[in-house]
């Protein structure tokens, strides 16, 4: 059984347009109320944050007519990072953390993200109960059993506060500049505080958000404005994060640009030699890049490949009993902390390594030689397979087969976006470049 509107991380979408709609949420709401809500009692409760895109107050209200019909209480943080519903949910003693956010997306998208009574994201099989519900609709509560929504204040000051928290005890960021480029996001407010608390000096960019400016020319989407910043400034590190903050792009003292990969490899190196990564095992997904796996296999550290999306890293984790995993485009997850991506956190541990080792961001963000790497996204629409068609699958064949023994080839729809992502792997910059671009053609062809 496939999911109707669930993608690989919740209901996704533009906003006002179908599954994106009030109505859509209205429905999700009460459907998630009634899945959380099994016993009738009137204990439930339900967090439920947001990021700063001008379609989250109707979502907000929408959700919270949903949820109280069938007898959930709601705790409203407001402006939060999705990591913070996260840590929340279960903080609180929730039954249920809803995050509305598209992340990384433009601010006409929205999405909403649920969270279960542990503070990790619902299962695929979780999602379809759902989605069964909202088909089949849900009988409300008795009138003297609607449940009760309220503000909560202090909800950006608990999440200040447990990230901190991972931040080695005793050690301070004093003499250290950081450039924060908050994507006129949900961190807007608790980046900026976070460090300059520690001791760091802060040049802070995207901290004004208007509700249609989020990841607008800024953010780990964006980097560039950051990276500029960096050297205008004299900065000793660049942190990007994206709308909702669970990812994370890091810039160091000269301006360049490192992503994910860079980042698992040092806190994978790190861990492993103090003794702290659990399974001596990275989890990472199929877009991570060859060179990291090469860089983990020289220093006897395991690589385990998922699906693309933290979801699918944070279930391998659990079951395989990880503690660092992650993804190319900067999520980074360290289940001792927190049970989702946060950039924020991973900043502070790339900053602590800056502190410990006393050396630049420019040595430890350069852990390993990238192989030449090639991603091309094309857009689709709604009704339209082009991964279906023959002459498609064809031509993904061939490029394959020019690829053998050299490098990789992985096709796939975003789960986010109406994308198909070709990329490619290969030691050959001429024929990663013919590869991807005969996908490409073939699948433009199609649509």
């Amino acid at each position: 059984m496939t999911r109707k509107f669930f993608g690989t991380d919740g209901v996704r979408g533009t906003a006002n347009t179908y599954p994106m709609t009030a109505e859509m949420a209205l429905r999700l709401g009460a459907a998630v109320g009634r899945y959380f809500r099994r016993d009738g009692s009137n204990v439930h409760r339900v967090v439920i944050g947001k990021d700063t895109r001008l379609s989250g107050y109707m979502f907000e209200n929408a959700l919270t007519a949903g949820l109280t019909s069938t007898g959930m209480n709601v705790l409203l943080l407001g402006p939060v990072p999705t990591p913070a519903v996260g840590l929340l949910t279960p903080s609180m003693r929730a039954d249920l953390g809803v995050m509305i956010s598209a992340s990384h997306n433009p601010a006409h998208d929205n999405g909403i993200k649920f969270f279960g009574p542990d503070g990790f994201k619902l299962s695929d099989e979780a999602e379809m109960e759902i989605e069964a519900l909202v088909e089949a609709g849900v009988e409300p509560a008795q009138a003297r059993n609607i449940g009760r929504a309220q503000r909560i204040d202090d909800g950006l000051f608990r999440y200040v506060e447990r990230v901190k928290s991972t931040f080695p005890e005793g050690r301070r960021l004093d003499g250290i500049k950081v450039v924060v480029d908050c994507a006129n996001g949900a961190a807007y407010r608790a980046a900026p505080e976070v460090l300059w608390e520690l001791g760091a000096e802060v040049v802070k960019i995207g901290v004004s958000p208007n509700g249609l400016n989020i990841n607008e020319n800024c953010g780990s989407t964006s980097p560039q404005t950051a990276a500029e910043a960096v050297v205008a400034h004299g900065a000793d590190l660049g942190i990007c994060l994206d709308g909702d903050a669970d990812r994370i792009i890091l810039i160091d003292e000269t301006g360049k640009i490192a992503d994910g990969d860079q980042l698992m490899a040092l806190l994978a190196s790190r861990w492993a030699e103090e003794g702290r990564l659990k399974g001596n095992a990275l989890v990472a997904t199929v877009m991570s890049n060859l060179g990291l796996e090469r860089f983990l296999a020289g220093k006897n550290i395991g690589l385990e490949r998922t699906g693309v999306g933290d979801r699918y890293v944070v279930e391998r984790m659990r079951a395989g009993g990880f503690n660092l995993g992650g993804e190319q485009s900067g999520h980074i997850v360290m289940t001792d902390y927190a049970t989702t991506g946060d950039g924020l956190m991973a900043g502070l541990q790339f900053l602590a390594e800056m502190v410990r080792s006393g050396h630049r961001a420019s040595t430890l963000a350069k852990q390993f030689e990238t192989v030449p790497q090639l991603l091309k996204n094309v857009r689709f629409s709604a009704g339209q397979a082009p991964l279906d068609e023959v002459k498609v699958q064809a031509a993904i064949q061939q490029a394959e087969a020019d690829l053998s023994g050299s490098g990789r080839l992985l096709i796939r729809k975003s789960g986010t976006e109406p994308l198909i992502r070709v990329m490619a792997e290969c030691e050959d910059e001429d024929r990663l470049n013919a590869a991807v671009a005969q996908v490409v053609e073939a699948v433009q062809k199609a649509l």
